[in-house]
């Protein structure tokens, strides 16, 4: 296999289309306008002045808004900014209109492809790598970029599975730890458990004297109560 250091190839395929013919002459106006605006934005592009023809690119779209062209290029506008989310929502609705031809088709799939790696979304890109060459299985940029995907895609996985096998392991760690600190503290919490018993057994053997000391006394005034009650219940015999 080769090295994963690759190029994307191919983004550019014939990128900057120019405004179809105009088929209604109803229309003539409406359609110079779009054309000029997607001329203008092509000329800023080629000077590298992306958003710029990211501007006018939107402003054709503003006057024909389903512009395969408009749409197309300002796709191209937001690759070349790093906009790769953008850019696959422009292309995405393109394979689907039937105005266009099956080579403009394939270089939609091959764009979007291309924005769906850049943006690490691989299974997505891979998918629209093989749609642009069912159309044009002679596209050799493509097949590589295919290859560039997969070999991304099987990378990504690998490294998902290493992550997952080191966050397995340090769990593992961490229960053996806590395993390992409960048990050296099993000991210690004996001997505080024993120690504690033992407490409480002096303090139990303490409450009982104190216990039997109140008795003790408790009885000693009921006899000397006992001992008064029965002395005042002595009567003097009455004189009749």
């Amino acid at each position: 296999m080769r090295d994963l250091q690759f190029t994307i190839f191919g983004f550019n395929k014939n990128v900057l289309f120019t405004a179809g013919l105009v088929l209604c002459t109803g229309y003539l106006c409406f359609a110079q306008s779009e054309r000029k605006l997607v001329r203008e934005g092509n000329k800023l592009y080629k000077e590298k002045k992306y958003s710029d023809a990211e501007v006018n690119y939107k402003k054709s779209l503003n006057v024909n808004k389903n512009s395969p062209t408009g749409q197309f290029n300002l796709g191209d506008a937001y690759y070349k900014q790093g906009k790769f989310e953008e850019a696959a929502q422009q292309f995405q609705p393109l394979i689907n209109y039937k105005n266009i031809s099956k080579e403009e088709k394939a270089k939609a799939y091959h764009n979007l492809g291309n924005s769906y790696l850049q943006a690490k979304k691989y299974d997505e890109s891979i998918n629209a790598f093989k749609n642009a060459l069912k159309l044009n299985s002679k596209d050799n940029d493509t097949r590589y970029n295919l290859a560039y995907a997969q070999a991304m895609l099987q990378q990504q996985k690998q490294q998902q599975q290493n992550q997952n096998d080191k966050d397995k392991k340090d769990q593992n760690k961490d229960q053996q730890k806590q395993q390992q600190d409960k048990q050296q503290q099993k000991p210690d919490q004996q001997k505080q458990e024993q120690k504690q018993a033992e407490q409480k057994q002096k303090i139990s053997k303490e409450d009982a004297e104190k216990i039997l000391q109140a008795l003790n006394n408790d009885e000693k005034n009921t006899q000397k109560k006992l001992v008064k009650k029965e002395s005042s219940r002595v009567s003097v015999e009455k004189n009749w």
